[in-house]
């Protein structure tokens, strides 16, 4: 198996890239899909919240507010810290299962982990490379406002309780700019994937 970390802030385009690559044939593990399945009700994910946040960020049907929740943590970056200590280490534990059974299907398999905080933890080096989406704050700002409704001040919040460029720079093994077209994005993407597919086979050799 060879394993691939793709990351990138908000609006980066890095799900462009996801699917991209999943569609010249790699394996994509979301981990924001993980995360939402380790906090459903009845896991423990969602019983630590709660105890944590109180009932206030449960909703009526037992179900995590994602709303209330965001409420309270993106403008706090010590409730947002407690967060990640009781999400981090459950989303990368599950990923893991996620990695194992795609080498148990496909020992030659190349999985990429679409992780949009990796530069927030220490897992980098778990990798055998590391893909940063990259799109300067303007055009992430941009995007948030035309396409999913955020306002500006929403926007640059969210921004600024991710990563900073620089810190995610200090981790990339490969940048892709993601500030021109679509098509552009999916070109790189496409080289990516040329030279990915060189190096796996070099692993398994």
């Amino acid at each position: 198996m060879y394993l691939m970390g793709l990351t990138g802030g908000i609006a980066s385009g890095k799900s462009v890239v996801a699917r991209r690559l999943a569609e010249h044939g790699a394996v994509v593990v979301d981990a924001d899909q993980v995360a939402r399945e380790v906090v459903e009700p009845g896991t423990p994910g969602l019983a630590a919240i709660a105890a944590e946040f109180g009932d206030d960020v449960i909703g009526t049907d037992g179900s995590l507010d994602r709303a209330a929740l965001g409420a309270l943590i993106f403008g706090d970056p010590g409730k947002r810290a407690i967060l990640n200590g009781i999400t981090h280490p459950a989303v990368y534990a599950a990923s893991q299962q996620q990695f194992a059974a795609a080498a148990a299907a496909d020992p030659g398999a190349i999985v990429v982990y679409d992780v949009p905080l990796l530069a927030e933890g220490t897992r980098a080096g778990d990798f055998d490379l590391v893909v940063v989406v990259q799109a300067s704050a303007e055009t992430r700002t941009h995007r948030m406002i035309e396409l999913r409704g955020y306002s500006r001040e929403d926007a640059l919040r969210r921004i600024g309780a991710q990563a900073s460029d620089a810190e995610r720079l200090a981790i990339a093994d490969v940048v892709i700019d993601s500030n021109g077209t679509l098509e552009e994005t999916m070109a790189q993407a496409d080289r990516l994937w040329a030279d990915v597919t060189s190096s796996a086979e070099s692993k398994h050799r």
